[in-house]
């Protein structure tokens, strides 16, 4: 095979797509498949521990709102009973009069309250533990996206570093098959020494270049399996198709899909409506403004209603001419009831609820300029999040563009190596400068897939349903 056929080859197998691999989940074996993005990002989703330590905040958040509304539309009730005996003197609950006797006491009592007004405390506790409640579920939603975002990267990083230790491997293959060629061209003369020293030094560098890509590659793939929570001493094997010659060349299309869309105004309400960074803001400066009123009603009186029964049994075992009435009678006649509605003034309790009142006040204070700053950092995000999609599509062109041109050159540059018209040094920069513009394309086209999926998050896809 003749030299140029090896760089030419190395041009079009180094950007292939990769066939189907085998894969081992942390479960057993399974059949051999290679993960795609989406996959990748629900394995994540689905094994963080983030996730696991939030689902328990958001199920601790349900219990608190249960306890709310209980609190507020249910009254609590005790019942408790006693028996006792007692040696020494007493009070004889039937004459009323001390007895030096023995005697045996039994009773049962039952009783509830509820809160009639306290500040509306009650209510406002419901609605927070409501909020927060919903919080909670957004904080899912959050490091959910927050997994998504960081798989997103990690998963692009492998398939880059990837498809250029492919790409290598190439141009080393087809180098080490030049020197060969150089050598026996050397013997019959048609090479001096220095030509061929020359092009061994260019079969160094670029397997310096392998050994460094290589060593991205597997650092890159093991950020992903920690991102994925996938178990790091089992194989990983991810599906690179995003990243073949098919998706080079559409590059154009593309880049004009992703343009077409909501405008800026659009994507800015969305993003506040959707985001659940957004929503989390708003829930706590609400929570922070009822807590804040709660506390200036607590300065109001209180109102409880209160209502109980009792009764109970007695006898004096030691007394043998003493005959007590029945359990039952005595259940029946000792019965009695009680209702009471009482209501508390505060007057002076060392300046507490005032205190109380002016911490709550600059919570809520504290909470509202938070929650202006994260609406102003949504719309900066969105701002920035289409100016780098709208330059990552542009700089994809310029690539594509400079890959064209480069491959050109490089095809040239071959043809008149071999025919001895160019240096080794010429060539070896004409190859540099086509593997670089290559790695430029690939990474401007990553690079653009990643700015589009965040800003098909601010305008209200989530990354794992992209």
């Amino acid at each position: 095979m003749k030299l140029k056929n090896f760089f030419i080859a190395a041009a079009v197998a180094g950007f292939a797509t990769t066939g189907m691999m085998a894969q081992e989940r942390a479960q057993g074996e399974q059949e051999t498949q290679a993960m795609t993005l989406k996959e990748c990002m629900e394995y994540a989703v689905s094994n963080s521990t983030k996730m696991r330590i939030q689902q328990a905040d958001t199920r601790d958040a349900q219990v608190e709102r249960r306890s709310a509304i209980l609190q507020a539309f249910t009254p609590s009730v005790s019942a408790g009973s006693y028996a006792y005996y007692n040696f020494g003197r007493s009070v004889d609950p039937e004459t009323n009069t001390y007895k030096s006797t023995t005697s045996f006491q039994n009773g049962y009592q039952a009783s509830g309250s509820i809160a009639i007004f306290n500040g509306f405390e009650a209510v406002n506790n419901l609605k927070i533990a409501k909020t927060a409640a919903a919080m909670g579920v957004s904080r899912e939603d959050q490091i959910r996206d927050e997994i998504c975002l960081a798989t997103m990267e990690a998963y692009y990083n492998v398939v880059y570093y990837n498809q250029m230790t492919k790409a290598i491997e190439d141009e080393v293959s087809a180098a080490q098959k030049a020197v060969q060629l150089a050598r026996r061209q050397e013997e019959l003369g048609q090479k001096g020494y220095a030509d061929v020293v020359q092009i061994e030094a260019d079969l160094a560098a670029k397997e310096y270049k392998l050994v460094n890509t290589r060593n991205m590659y597997n650092d890159a793939l093991l950020t992903l399996k920690d991102v994925m929570f996938w178990p790091l001493d089992q194989q990983l094997e991810i599906d690179f198709s995003m990243a073949d010659e098919a998706a080079l060349q559409n590059g154009e299309r593309i880049v004009a899909e992703g343009s077409v869309g909501n405008g800026k105004e659009e994507i800015v309400e969305n993003a506040l409506n959707t985001l659940p960074a957004a929503y989390i803001a708003k829930g706590e400066m609400l929570n922070a403004k009822r807590a804040f009123n709660t506390s200036k009603w607590q300065l109001l009186p209180s109102l409880n209603l209160n209502g109980g029964w009792s009764t109970s049994y007695f006898t004096y075992p030691d007394e043998k001419n003493y005959k007590a009435p029945s359990f039952s009678s005595q259940f029946e006649n000792n019965m009695g009831e009680y209702i009471q509605l009482s209501m508390s003034i505060p007057i002076y309790g060392r300046l507490y609820r005032q205190a109380t009142i002016t911490k709550k006040k600059n919570a809520y204070v504290r909470a509202t300029a938070q929650y202006e700053q994260k609406m102003r950092e949504i719309e900066a995000e969105v701002t920035r999040a289409l100016q780098d999609r709208e330059g990552a599509g542009a700089a994809f062109l310029q690539a594509s563009r400079q890959a064209e041109v480069q491959t050109e050159a490089y095809k040239y540059n071959t043809r008149k190596f071999e025919q001895g018209l160019i240096s080794p040094i010429e060539y070896q920069t004409a190859s540099g400068n086509w593997l670089s513009a290559k790695a430029e394309q690939l990474n401007a086209l990553l690079k653009y897939y990643l700015k589009r999926s965040i800003v098909e998050y601010y305008n209200g896809v989530p990354y794992i349903e992209q």
